[in-house]
C-alpha cells in the first residue's frame, strides 16, 4: 500500500529523495510535502517536481505548521534532511505525530539531542531509519562479505585513512558546516559515515575513543601565516575572490537557484571565505578508537588533501586486506562538479580501486572490485533508496540501518571531540553514564551480540 511522505530540509540532498518518490518508487510512496525555513528554496523544488515530473501536488510548509502538515494530510513518513543539529526536533515531533522516520546522517550532533530521539522511540514507538549509503556501495558490501567469510580470520587491527581533497574538504568551510554547533565538525558530519561502516563491517560497538584534532590549514590564521590570506567575507561579487582559488561562485546554475537567490529570506550565506573568520571545526583529525570485540582502529581524516579517496588496512589472524578507493571530488549542489574525477589518487599497481587479499605465508592476490557505478555514492544511493521505499534489497548483511547503527556511528565522533577539548582518552560508557542513549543501548543487542558499550 502506497506511503505518504513529507520531507523536512532543502539542501542538496533532498533532490535524492524527491527523484525516488516522483520517480522509480511512485507506486510504493507519495510525496505530499516540503517543509523548510526558506520558501524560496521550496518553490524551487516545487517547480523542478512539477517541470520534470508533472506533478503539481506538492505543499510546502514553514516549521512552525509542521504538525498542521502531519495532520492535514495524513502523512505517515518524514523524511529529514535539515541541518544536523535539528534532526532531534523533527525526528522525536513527527514520532509524537504517529510517523515512522528517514533521517540523514548524521542522528544528530549532541548526547542530550540523542536522548531526545531514543525517548521518543521508546515513547511512541515508531521506527527511525538512518541513511547510511556507503553500506549499499557494492564495493563496501563486498569488503562485508569477505570480512564475513573470515578470509583472513578474526579481525584485530584497521587503519582507516580518508582524504577529503580541496574541492570537497573545503566545502565544509564555507557553509554551516564550518560551526561546530550546526555539524559537530567533521568527526560527526562526515566522519560517521566511516565510523558506521568499520561497526558494522566487525559487528562490533565503538567503547572508547582517544584523539587529537585541530585546524591546521583553513581559517584565517593559517591562510596568514603562509602569506596567502585574501579579506573578503564571502566570494560571490567579490574583487578579492577572484585571487583565490578555493573561492566558490554562486552566480549561475544550481547554487544560484537554491542559494543566491534565497540569500534575502534567511540570510544564510553558501559562499564564505574558507580562509575567513569564525571556523569552529577541525580540518585534519586522528584518532585510536577501541571495540567491544577486542578490535582497534586508528583512523585519520585530512580535509586538504589533493586527492579524493580512502585506504584501508584490515590486519587478522590468517593474513590481512588492503581495500584502496578512488571517490569523486565535488561541491555540494553543484552539477557541474558532481563525479570530477580526482586528481592524483593512484594505487600501488597504478589503478584506482583494489581489494588485496595478503594471506599469511601464501602469495597476495587481488579480489575483483564490482564494477564502478557513476550513480551517488558509487551505487550506495539507489540500492539504499530500493531498500527503503520498495524493501526490494536482497543482501543478507544488514544494510539498512536503524537508531542503534545511527547511535553507535554519532557516539565515536562525539567521544572524539571530547577527547580533542580534554586530551583525554574518553570511554563512551563510563563518560555518557547518566545518559538516556547509554542506558538504552546497554539493554538492547547489536546486532547479533549481546556485548555492552
Amino acid at each position: 500500500m502506497k506511503k505518504k511522505y513529507a520531507i523536512v530540509g532543502t539542501g542538496s540532498r533532498v533532490r535524492l529523495y524527491i527523484d525516488g518518490l516522483c520517480n522509480q518508487y511512485k507506486e510504493q510512496g507519495d510525496l505530499i510535502a516540503i517543509c523548510d525555513t526558506n520558501q524560496i528554496r521550496m518553490d524551487y523544488h516545487k517547480n523542478f517536481i512539477l517541470r520534470k515530473f508533472s506533478s503539481n501536488k506538492i505543499k510546502t510548509y514553514h516549521p512552525n505548521h509542521f504538525e498542521k502538515m502531519i495532520k492535514d494530510n495524513n502523512i505517515e513518513v518524514v523524511i529529514v534532511t535539515s541541518i544536523d543539529c535539528t534532526h532531534h526536533l523533527y525526528i522525536a515531533s513527527a514520532m509524537k505525530l504517529g510517523c515512522d522516520v528517514i533521517t540523514e546522517k548524521p542522528l544528530t550532533t549532541q548526547i542530550s539531542y540523542c536522548d531526545f530521539i531514543f525517548k521518543a522511540i521508546k515513547d511512541y514507538e515508531k521506527k527511525l531509519t538512518v541513511t547510511f549509503n556507503y553500506r549499499y556501495t557494492p564495493r563496501n558490501a563486498k569488503i562485508k562479505e569477505l570480512l564475513t567469510s573470515g578470509i583472513i580470520g578474526e579481525v584485530k587491527s584497521i587503519h582507516f585513512e580518508w582524504f577529503l581533497d580541496t574541492s570537497h574538504g573545503a566545502d565544509y568551510f564555507r557553509r554551516w558546516h564550518r560551526d561546530k554547533r550546526n555539524s559537530g565538525g567533521l568527526m560527526i558530519h562526515k566522519a560517521s559515515h566511516h565510523f558506521d561502516l568499520v561497526n558494522w563491517w566487525i559487528n562490533s560497538k565503538p567503547i572508547s575513543v582517544y584523539g587529537n584534532g585541530d585546524l591546521v590549514f583553513y581559517g584565517k590564521k593559517n591562510a596568514e601565516e603562509r602569506g596567502i590570506y585574501n579579506s573578503f567575507y564571502r566570494a560571490t561579487g567579490s574583487a578579492g575572490a577572484k585571487r583565490d582559488p578555493f573561492a566558490l561562485d554562486l552566480s549561475s546554475g544550481l547554487l544560484e537557484s537554491l542559494y543566491l537567490n534565497a540569500e534575502d529570506e534567511d540570510g544564510y550565506l553558501r559562499d564564505l571565505n574558507v580562509f575567513g573568520d569564525g571556523i569552529s571545526i577541525e580540518d585534519d583529525m586522528s584518532l585510536i578508537v577501541k571495540y567491544a570485540s577486542g578490535t582497534t582502529m586508528t583512523y585519520h581524516l585530512t580535509a586538504y588533501s589533493p586527492c579524493e579517496g580512502f585506504r584501508i588496512a584490515f590486519n587478522g589472524t590468517k593474513g590481512r586486506i588492503d581495500y584502496f578507493v578512488e571517490e569523486s571530488s565535488y561541491v555540494s549542489g553543484s552539477v557541474k562538479d558532481k563525479n570530477t574525477p580526482s586528481k592524483s589518487f593512484k594505487t600501488e599497481n597504478n589503478s584506482k580501486n583494489q581489494i588485496i587479499i595478503r594471506p599469511h605465508w601464501e602469495e597476495s592476490y587481488e579480489i575483483k572490485m564490482p564494477p564502478e557505478e557513476l550513480s551517488g555514492h558509487g551505487g550506495g544511493d539507489k540500492r539504499m533508496l530500493e531498500d527503503i521505499f520498495a524493501n526490494k534489497n536482497k543482501d543478507n548483511f544488514r544494510q539498512i540501518a536503524d537508531h542503534r547503527d545511527g547511535a553507535y556511528a554519532f557516539l565515536v565522533g562525539l567521544a572524539a571531540n571530547e577527547s580533542f577539548r580534554l586530551n583525554l582518552p574518553i570511554n563512551i560508557s563510563r563518560h555518557y553514564f547518566e545518559n538516556y542513549t547509554i542506558k538504552y543501548l546497554n539493554e538492547t543487542t547489536y546486532p547479533l551480540s549481546n556485548l555492552s558499550l
